[in-house]
């Protein structure tokens, strides 16, 4: 607390409600925010329903200022993340707040805190909760709206944390394509070459056999990113649940698995743009918004498509086999889309120091267009 700026802890289900709404106050000029579902945020933040936090220990609060909620953070404590990358490690999140460094100050202040109070002795953020879902603060890229499960923030926010002595840990990049145009023609060659060699196979992933295609897809997906910095295994409980959230949106047409000789070694899930479809219902899906959102997906359409799943076993990984799998995954599901009348796509994240993903989306005439980035500071 400061003498104009309290902190309260988010303790009961009025000041959740506060905490989740938080941002449409902040961003509520910017004609490219757009507010996420809040039936959808409770579910994702309930420790009854999100299996992430059988494994994390958190805390979220307020800001309040002359009387009105001015910012948000959370702060989380991860066993998993100890266990990947040593002890000591916190974590903060969904900050959120006006332009004003006594409002960031005291935020991340409380939030640092907490986490010391802990044992923890460094903290990194934003995750929104973890590495698996949100994460970033957005520093370059305010111009376009966000995609699906993808963060915004406005400009000040930056500079406001960095002015609080926090360092970059990592830049992600959010990849724009334009999918209309064909692959170029060398890339072309390398997929129909592999295609006819018939060592690789694409079949899509089965709708009516999801459970144990999630499972599949986190075996790939965790050896996969393995080497990836921040990596922390997605559960089977939290891809499940994944599963389960998704699979409304999930095109069978738009989500494949590629196998090597009858061995699944790499998998490539695009789905619709949920944000483009919920753009004007501020959130609420009562009373009109829920029969919006359902025209807007099934008759009018949406223009975008998010990649968040792709993964190549790492023993793959930068061979020839494994660069012509990615390419043959990525234009089977390009050709679709555009079947589906669908025009761009955005493939997201890709850590700044991943040369090869780079490289395969370079190839695939794909732009970065969106920076985020995680901070880091010791708190010794």
């Amino acid at each position: 607390m400061t003498d104009s700026v309290t902190i309260i802890p988010v303790q009961g289900a009025s000041e959740f409600t506060r905490f989740l709404r938080v941002p449409n106050a902040v961003m509520r000029d910017d004609p490219n925010y757009v507010p996420p579902l809040e039936l959808e945020r409770r579910d994702a933040l309930s420790p009854r329903k999100n299996p992430y936090f059988k494994h994390a220990r958190h805390q979220f609060w307020l800001a309040v200022k002359d009387g009105r909620d001015v910012g948000r953070i959370s702060a989380q404590i991860d066993e998993m993340v100890e266990a990947q990358h040593g002890p000591g490690i916190g974590q903060f999140g969904f900050l959120d707040a006006i332009d004003d460094p006594e409002v960031f100050a005291a935020l991340l202040g409380t939030a640092e805190t907490w986490l010391k109070e802990r044992g923890m002795t460094m903290v990194c953020g934003p995750f929104n909760m973890s590495i698996n879902e949100e994460c970033g603060l957005l520093v370059e890229g305010f111009d376009m709206p966000p995609v699906l499960m993808m963060p915004h923030g406005m400009p000040y926010y930056g500079p406001r944390v960095e002015a609080l002595g926090y360092a970059k840990k990592r830049d992600l990049f959010a990849y724009y394509m334009d999918i209309r145009p064909a692959m170029r023609k060398r890339m072309v060659e390398i997929v129909e070459r592999t295609r006819k060699a018939g060592r690789v196979r694409l079949r899509r992933l089965s709708k009516k056999n999801l459970s144990n295609e999630a499972e599949l897809i986190r075996d790939i997906f965790n050896d996969a990113w393995s080497s990836n910095w921040g990596f922390v295994p997605m559960t089977s409980d939290e891809m499940a649940y994944l599963a389960v959230g998704l699979k409304l949106l999930l095109r069978e047409d738009m989500a494949y698995v590629a196998e090597l000789d009858g061995e699944a070694i790499g998998f490539m899930i695009a789905l619709p743009d949920l944000n483009e479809a919920i753009r004007g219902l501020n959130g609420r899906l009562l009373p009109l918004g829920l029969f919006r959102l359902l025209w807007r997906l099934k008759v009018k359409g949406v223009t975008r498509t998010r990649v968040p799943l792709m993964g190549i076993r790492k023993q793959h990984q930068n061979s020839p086999i494994g660069i012509a799998t990615a390419l043959m995954l990525i234009e089977e599901i390009r050709v679709n889309a555009v079947a589906a009348n669908f025009t761009h796509a955005e493939l997201s994240w890709i850590l700044e120091d991943n040369k090869g993903m780079r490289s395969i989306l370079g190839m695939v005439n794909s732009k970065p267009y969106k920076t985020y980035r995680i901070y880091g500071k010791d708190l010794t």
